[in-house]
């Protein structure tokens, strides 16, 4: 359960509780939109499947998505002492070539240290950049982004220990993913099909999409207990004319507009005015949510159960309260849902319109 707190909660451990290992979900659902919904409505839920989506939303309703593409970043090696080193290549930087890099051992790892990432694909270390490296990629035969693609492993979270990694290749990736550039997936959308989104079209339902390319800050945790002094890790975001035009098109009839993820509804909030127009975006965002927070954009939120003491914990307890969000996570493990990256999901309606 999570701890009580006030309204306005601010700090870390006003976002503990404590799950059951075995609702850590290590395998996604047989078929995507056969993963169990919890829809919570301001004073009721309901136990569905996410493939009755289309029954829960209405003509007009305007779903948006995020068309992120994770890339097969993580690379397993061995240094030249025969250390076992992990490299994540976080995102490629202005030079040809060169990449952020985050690494397991960085302790012990200097400036022109090179090591061998995968057969033909080497790596050399340059300076430090933030939490990781600057590392110079090389490839003997190609390019760089084809051996990236040829030789590195989707990058799941490591509370997920049980996968089949072929299967990851293919599940861990949304059915609308485009644009390549993140090193997690935005999880709420894995639990589309192709004939789920055909259904909601006929339905009436639109879509529009936005591109947030999520990085490792979703993998790591929140350590300052005065959540004041948490900063974001910045991830790169974009939202298309076409995109803010169908919202305030939305708007302008009464539908909703529904964030597929907490990354959706960061864009969208990163790109509004004061006045709740979006507008054409792209550059980085640093949006951190906690209570209190007035959101302008959406009408209601698709998400998964998310880990405790988390950014995205915090989002979703803005979104509908806490002690809302205690009640919903308390039904949930009742009810044997599965939580997490490859876990089931949940359709927010707050208690009144942003």
């Amino acid at each position: 359960m999570l701890l009580p707190t006030s309204a306005h909660a601010s700090r870390l451990s006003d976002f503990d509780y404590r799950l059951p290992l075995e609702q850590i979900a290590q395998r996604p659902a047989a078929c995507r939109d056969r993963a169990r919904l919890l829809v919570s409505l301001p004073h009721a839920r309901q136990d569905r499947l996410f493939r009755h989506l289309p029954d829960l939303l209405a003509p007009g309703d305007l779903l948006v998505l995020n068309d992120t593409r994770v890339i097969p970043a993580r690379f397993v090696t061995r240094k030249s002492s025969g250390g076992r080193l992990e490299v994540l290549l976080v995102k490629p930087l202005p030079e040809s070539d060169h990449w952020e890099a985050m690494a397991s051992g960085s302790r012990r790892i200097a400036a022109g240290m090179a090591v061998e990432l995968a057969p033909g694909l080497q790596a050399m270390f340059g300076e430090r950049l933030g939490a990781g490296f600057r590392v110079v990629l090389q490839a003997t035969e190609g390019d760089v982004a084809t051996a990236i693609q040829r030789h590195g492993n989707l990058p799941l979270p490591p509370y997920i220990t049980g996968s089949d990694p072929r299967q990851d290749r293919h599940r861990y990736q949304t059915v609308f993913a485009r644009h390549a550039g993140a090193v997690a997936a935005p999880t709420a959308g894995l639990h589309f099909t192709v004939p789920l989104l055909a259904r909601l079209r006929a339905r009436g339902v639109q879509m529009a999409t936005v591109t947030l390319h999520v990085g490792p800050g979703t993998f790591q945790p929140v350590r300052e207990e005065d959540l004041s002094r948490h900063h974001m890790h910045r991830e790169w975001c974009c939202l298309p004319r076409r995109t803010a035009r169908l919202i305030h098109a939305t708007h302008a009839r009464r539908g909703r507009v529904i964030a597929v993820g907490t990354t959706a509804l960061r864009v969208l909030e990163s790109a509004a005015l004061p006045s709740g127009r979006v507008r054409p975006f792209a550059g980085e965002t640093g949006l951190f949510i906690l209570p209190g927070y007035r959101f302008r954009t959406v009408d209601a939120l698709i998400t998964n159960f998310h880990l405790p003491r988390s950014t995205l914990l915090m989002l979703v307890a803005a979104f509908i309260g806490k002690q809302r969000l205690e009640r919903d996570y308390a039904h949930a493990m009742r009810r044997g849902y599965r939580f997490y990256s490859y876990g089931d999901a949940q359709l927010l309606f707050p208690d009144k319109k942003p």
